[in-house]
């Protein structure tokens, strides 16, 4: 294990500048401090009992996600992220996240300045900057719906995507629908990519094909535009899968707008089963995500890599949730 003297014979400078430049001290430089946090996290230096009770502390980052209410995508995650690392004595910080900090701060240099042992990340897209450091990063970490290889201080976890879409398809063919469009999420998002290709392996294990007419991507947070509902209607789609719930709901309020009726002239089914589905109009049939199991399996897989355990993907069971929003053709 690194220690303070490593850093310190690493660059020349004492043990005792490098204990001040670890714990914020006022009288080093800014570039010092920088310079010996980075140095750390190159050599893989943690702080000094930072595995005790008392200082025990994992991070959350949040970006991209909704999670201050109940009804929120997030808010059970890091609930159940919470629930375990209490039940061994962890303090968590959830830390809301963005490009900014991101370009100022290298993820192993924060990690480390802060004292964190670990962290679970959430919402980043393939542009963040911290997702390159954190391919290399000498600290357990946890991603959400994302994935990189090769580094066994990394895990992942989420929803097993090809079962999720598997109940989705087998639902809505099962009814007779042939021609399901598929409304995904940004591109810039791995778990759309995950989701879009589970869509078109089950399209083809039923002997149905994809259309890229009868595909479309929307977005995660504010849903899909109605003409770009009303082009995948015009296309021939009897029913819409969509990547989540949110771009489901945008797809009611589109078809209420049109006056289409749902399921009556197309059928539609979700991602997440978020509360808002139960109360819907109609309420929506959807893919469901145990989200506070989400959070404690995410708070095992960050434990089990601090203790030397390198588990890589850790995929939960999805359900399928049947309401009212599809129809038999």
């Amino acid at each position: 294990m690194a220690t303070i003297k490593d850093i310190a014979k690493k660059l020349n400078i004492s043990t005792g500048t490098v204990s001040k430049g670890l714990n914020g001290a006022s009288d080093i430089s800014e570039a010092l401090r920088k310079q010996i946090l980075d140095t750390a996290a190159e050599i893989g230096y943690t702080k000094r009992g930072s595995n005790k009770i008392a200082n025990r502390k994992l991070c959350v980052f949040v970006e991209n996600m909704d999670y201050y209410l109940e009804d929120d995508f997030g808010y059970d995650i890091i609930l159940g992220f919470k629930q375990a690392a209490f039940n061994e004595n962890w303090a968590v910080e959830v830390v809301p996240i963005s490009h900014i900090v991101q370009e100022r701060h290298t993820y192993d240099r924060f990690l480390i300045s802060q004292g964190f042992s670990g962290s679970l990340i959430l919402g980043f897209a393939y542009d963040d900057p911290w997702m390159d450091s954190i391919k290399n990063t000498h600290i357990p970490t946890v991603l959400f719906d994302h994935y990189t290889t090769g580094n066994p201080m990394v895990g992942f976890v989420g929803i097993d995507n090809d079962e999720g879409i598997e109940l989705a398809l087998e639902h809505l063919i099962s009814q007779g629908h042939k021609k399901i469009a598929f409304l995904s999420g940004e591109d810039t998002s791995m778990v759309s990519e995950f989701r879009l290709t589970a869509f078109k392996r089950s399209m083809k294990a039923h002997g149905l094909s994809f259309i890229p007419e009868l595909y479309a991507v929307s977005s995660y947070s504010v849903g899909a535009r109605p003409e770009t509902v009303l082009s995948l209607i015009n296309n021939g789609a009897t029913a819409i899968m969509c990547g989540s719930d949110i771009i489901a709901y945008s797809v009611i309020r589109a078809c209420e707008e049109m006056n289409i009726s749902i399921p009556e002239q197309i059928s539609l089914v979700g991602y997440d089963d978020l509360p808002a589905s139960e109360i819907t109009n109609p309420p929506l049939t959807s893919v469901r995500q145990d989200r506070i199991m989400i959070g404690k399996s995410g708070y095992f897989t960050l434990y089990a890599i601090i203790q030397g355990v390198p588990l890589s993907r850790n995929f939960l069971r999805p359900t399928l949730t049947m309401r009212k929003s599809t129809h038999t053709l």
